[in-house]
């Protein structure tokens, strides 16, 4: 009997099969696509020294614990926020590129603000540029989806105290008609006035009376229970409330809050963000590191930053590919991918904890296996393990952390994102859920700025 290992095409394998011999066959490919550049820098950047450094931002991403420690207005804790200013997903941005669904969040915000009296006083302030137009990375702080953060809004205080690092993120507006999924309704612009109205000093309060929660310890319960802490945060928003319930019941007039809490099921979502930005901050302040600190996405762009390296790698902002939508919607009615939620796919979470989520492999094809499939390719980019997120579904190994540049430029997979669907034109908010497959560019873009630095 002939038995034969194929490496490369796997017609040649299939032809030997198909005459009855055994047959092994080995997906083999040259690395980045062997672009004789990027293998170049490739070569160069697999050293020791690149290793050391991306022990020590694997470390701090690891083993550094963030803490919530109050709930603020932005104006009052998010460094460089101006008294006229909004904050938004993804890289900078100009206001003609910004997509409709942010652009209607940013009216809102402008309403909500005081700014204008209605949307259209909101629209030509925008216009004008009388309201400035930031970056939420650059002032230490996420947003999610469409999310237009205004001055008076209430954040998430997220304390690292090993890092030294800060980082903010909005109360999560919850589900529905609301301004973070596109919308500019009276209803919308009333939610925003009631977070920072209601909703923000109650949740100061009960912050105060519990001291300082450990979201990742909540987090790591809750891909026990299946979550990925992205898509799907309703057992960690579960045992967030429960943990809170002390702290609520010792409020006056409680209800109006307890109303908002129980249709939040997304609640935990930003706070999650907060302290995945707080050791993101610590880990971009090792030099020289090949490890990915910063994906964003504004619904225009895709912005990716390294460990060390303030610049943004900035490409053409994805579909949502692996998409369920709601009924009556469809691939062209969606909007680009848009939010820093992504900033918790280099923590362990999103993507890297899918095998652990029954409901998230709705959207992967449906099966446990596809929801595998999808973790197992983030393991290939990424450079460890999580000692704290830990998959029962795969015999309780740690999701893997840390997404190396170099793997994903080698092997042309990129970061799995799972994430929320906009709708692209018309203010009808979310019409779905998928995941979304990072654009290469950036990444290439990124490895050969490193290449250079060196």
């Amino acid at each position: 009997m002939i038995q034969v290992v194929n490496l490369g095409l796997r017609a040649f394998a299939d032809a030997v099969a198909a005459q009855g011999a055994e047959v092994v066959h080995v997906d083999v490919r040259p690395p980045a696509h062997g672009d004789p550049v990027l293998v170049r820098a490739l070569t160069d950047l697999y050293r020791a020294d690149q290793e050391t450094a991306n022990a020590e931002v694997l470390r701090r991403l690891d083993q550094e614990v963030p803490y919530v420690v109050d709930v603020r207005p932005a104006k009052d804790v998010v460094p460089g926020m101006g008294d006229r200013m909004i904050l938004h997903a993804g890289p900078p941005i100009a206001w003609d590129a910004v997509c409709d669904p942010l652009r209607r969040s940013m009216r809102a915000s402008v309403v909500a603000e005081g700014w204008a009296d209605d949307l259209a006083g909101a629209e030509r302030m925008l216009v004008a540029r009388e309201v400035d137009v930031a970056a939420a990375n650059e002032h230490d702080t996420v947003v999610p989806l469409a999310t237009a953060l205004g001055p008076s809004m209430p954040v998430w205080v997220v304390d690292n105290p090993a890092g030294g690092t800060r980082a903010f993120a909005p109360l999560g507006q919850g589900s529905g008609d609301v301004a973070w999924l596109g919308r500019e309704s009276v209803a919308a612009i009333e939610r925003l006035v009631f977070l920072r109205a209601v909703a923000g000093p109650m949740l100061k309060d009960v912050v105060a009376r519990l001291g300082p929660i450990d979201p990742f310890a909540i987090a790591a319960q809750g891909v026990q229970m299946g979550d990925d802490v992205h898509m799907r945060v309703q057992a960690s928003t579960g045992l967030l409330l429960r943990s809170m319930l002390p702290g609520i019941a010792a409020l006056d007039d409680a209800v109006p809050l307890a109303a908002y809490l129980s249709a939040n099921h997304l609640f935990f979502l930003t706070m999650a963000m907060a302290s995945a930005k707080a050791l993101t901050l610590s880990a971009e302040r090792v030099p020289g590191s090949s490890i990915v600190t910063t994906m964003a996405r504004n619904g225009t762009t895709y912005g990716v930053k390294l460990a060390g390296d303030r610049r943004w790698f900035v490409t053409d902002s994805p579909p949502v590919e692996a998409a369920l939508f709601y009924s009556g919607y469809g691939p062209s009615d969606a909007a680009p991918d848009i939010g820093d939620s992504a900033v918790l796919e280099l923590v362990g979470l999103g993507g890297a904890a899918t095998a652990g989520s029954p409901a998230v492999a709705a959207f992967v094809g449906g099966s446990m296996a596809e929801a595998a499939r999808v973790t197992g390719e983030m393991r290939r980019i990424c450079a460890a393990e999580s000692t704290r997120f830990k998959l029962p579904t795969m015999d309780f190994r740690g999701t893997p952390l840390g997404v190396d540049v170099r793997r994903v430029v080698e092997t042309e997979v990129t970061p799995r994102v799972n994430t929320g669907i906009l709708h692209a034109r018309d203010g009808a908010g979310q019409i779905g859920a998928g995941v979304a497959t990072a654009p290469l560019a950036a990444f290439r873009e990124a490895l050969l700025a490193l290449a250079e630095v060196r």
